[in-house]
């Protein structure tokens, strides 16, 4: 069983949880474990592109990511579940693999969609990282 399960979310992107989010649940339920749900405001990536944008950029992102995690929580996780919010900033798999560590997590759920053959040749997928650098197993569920 698993007690601790680490779901990831894409608030931009509901494929991203109405899948993974039931599976999560059931695993929890059985278990009478905690899930932990971390949705990553992902980072500019580089300085020249940061000058483009306002400088409470970052503090603005954060708290209209908290709102919906609130939101997609309260409206999505049944009562009687134990369930813990994480909302972090910067790159979606350094972030999750990070709440892996702090977490100590069993297992972490995430969504996969189908990938896109270019930009996975180029910068590759968040899901294919997470699985291939995670200590724990990943259970990927098809968008």
């Amino acid at each position: 069983m698993f007690n601790t399960v680490l779901l990831t979310i894409d608030l931009n992107a509901e494929a991203s949880w109405t899948k993974a989010l039931p599976q999560a649940v059931e695993l929890i339920r059985a278990s009478g474990g905690t899930l932990h749900v971390i949705s990553v405001v992902p980072d500019l990536g580089t300085p020249l592109v940061e000058g483009f944008f306002p400088s409470d950029f970052e503090k603005k992102a954060l708290a209209a990511a908290n709102a919906a995690l609130d939101d997609l929580v309260a409206a999505n996780v049944p009562p009687g579940v134990a369930v813990k919010q994480h909302l972090a900033f910067g790159s979606i798999h350094d972030q999750v693999l990070k709440a892996v560590d702090e977490t100590k997590c069993d297992l972490v759920v995430i969504a996969s969609h189908q990938p896109d053959p270019l930009r996975d040749f180029l910068i590759g997928s968040n899901a294919d990282r997470i699985v291939r650098r995670s200590p724990v197993s990943v259970l990927v569920v098809r968008a």
